[in-house]
């Protein structure tokens, strides 16, 4: 059964070409690839027409929260898809979701009645549905992930993505994987998923290397990009300071 419920801490870190092949070669003495190694990923943001949870996250606040449908691959109507109510208080992401047939998750956001996976984690989507006026599609996010897990701790998870793609436009998981380049020629997006202190052999090793962590949202440097071309509707443009902030 797939996962419903996470508690953990995420780190993320850029890399270069090189420095990802000598961070690879180090962590395959301490972690396994996972079940679902390699996988393609999308990501559709739900957000209010003036952007609210994006513009609220990008001032790095104490709270925040996103909303996402997530599918594995590009899925059709009866495939599974998850539903992803993620929030982060003081550094800890707290992540709900619930996975059903993807034209159910539909219905369900629709508020139709639909068979519950689980009750009380479909309740708390209801109410951030119901929060937040006129949550909708904002934004397609995808990318190509590889996943490890650590030896001597399976909760420890890393997971290095590429190829990712971001579109404001044709907002369906169905249509498939495509859009614009979010990162630079030869970069990697790390991401460091720990349920409480890193290990010391980790630690050593992005000392070693000189890999440092970064404040990086995916959603969040897609939206400013796009907003500063004038290509989303509602918000104002940032000024240069907020720009650099949310980069």
């Amino acid at each position: 059964m797939a996962q419903e419920v996470f508690k953990r801490t995420e780190k993320k870190y850029l890399l270069d070409r090189e420095t990802y092949g000598n961070l690879i070669f180090r962590i395959f003495m301490h972690m396994e690839p996972d079940k679902f190694f390699e996988s393609n990923i999308m990501s559709l943001y739900y957000d209010t027409p003036d952007y609210r949870l994006i513009r609220t996250s990008i001032e790095k606040p104490v709270f925040k929260e996103k909303v996402r449908l997530r599918s594995y691959g590009v899925p059709k109507d009866n495939s599974t898809a998850f539903l992803e109510y993620k929030r982060k208080y003081k550094g800890i992401v707290y992540k709900r979701r619930t996975f059903m047939a993807l034209n159910d998750i539909l219905r369900f956001i629709d508020g139709e009645d639909v068979e519950e996976n689980n009750p009380q984690i479909e309740n708390e989507l209801r109410y951030a549905f119901e929060y937040y006026n006129e949550l909708a599609p904002r934004m397609m996010i995808s990318y190509h992930r590889y996943s490890f897990y650590g030896k001597e701790d399976s909760n420890l998870r890393l997971t290095i993505d590429d190829n990712v793609l971001y579109r404001g436009y044709d907002l369906d998981l169905r249509d498939g994987i495509y859009g614009r380049q979010l990162l630079k020629p030869g970069q990697h997006l790390m991401e460091i998923k720990i349920p409480g202190a890193m290990p010391l052999w980790l630690s050593h090793i992005l000392d070693e290397l000189k890999i440092y962590p970064t404040s990086f949202s995916k959603y969040g440097t897609a939206y400013t990009r796009l907003m500063v071309e004038g290509k989303l509707n509602g918000g104002d443009k940032f000024d240069d300071v907020e720009i650099k902030k949310a980069i």
